[in-house]
């Protein structure tokens, strides 16, 4: 081979290798877009779950806010017993407050809070306003007691599953529930068989 073919043939070569080298570097680029994809995908998902999962609770814990607070005024305008008029009050004022906070933790994670009771709830409502005196108390004793077994194992689930403003809101909730609990059932009638509204 002549040194003019030689050269030739070492251009062709350095031709092919650059070629070589760029369909390398397109195929690495394409498989890391659809790594990328893929991944952004996943976390898009995940952040659906987590949204949808602080949506559900958000809606049940903030309905059941507001019945406690509209049950507490029933009790302290209906009730016999001090210490269920007493025990309304705080009803009141705890979760007032609560339902504030839960407010604050959904609007940060752009969840909407429900305004009013569902229709299960107004159903609790009503048959309650129908009562008086002890039938009242030991009625709206019992609710509590039912309620409040049932929010602290909501609240208590949903703050193991994460760490966002509505989960962190949940874990912090956990104790005034337990405390509302064990008031609750110290109440007259709160933990015996009887008159019960559900």
């Amino acid at each position: 081979m002549n040194s003019h073919g030689s050269r030739m043939f070492r251009c062709f070569g350095i031709l092919f290798a650059a070629a070589a080298t760029a369909v390398l570097a397109q195929s690495d680029s394409s498989m890391t877009d659809r790594s990328s994809a893929s991944t952004s995908s996943k976390s898009m998902t995940t952040s659906k779950t987590k949204g949808g999962s602080d949506q559900a609770f958000v809606q049940e814990a903030g309905v059941g806010g507001l019945a406690e607070v509209e049950m507490g005024q029933l009790a302290v305008q209906k009730a016999k017993d001090d210490r269920v008029r007493q025990f309304g009050q705080k009803m009141i004022d705890d979760h007032s407050r609560a339902n504030e906070q839960l407010k604050q933790a959904a609007s940060e994670e752009g969840l909407n809070v429900p305004a009013t009771l569902d229709e299960k709830h107004k159903q609790t409502m009503n048959r309650l306003e129908k009562l008086s005196g002890d039938e009242f108390d030991d009625a709206y004793s019992k609710l509590m007691v039912k309620d409040h077994k049932e929010d602290v194992s909501l609240f208590e689930k949903h703050s193991n599953e994460g760490g966002s403003a509505v989960q962190k809101f949940a874990a912090e909730t956990v104790p005034t529930l337990k405390n509302h609990l064990q008031m609750a059932e110290q109440l007259p009638s709160g933990s015996h068989s009887g008159n019960s509204v559900h």
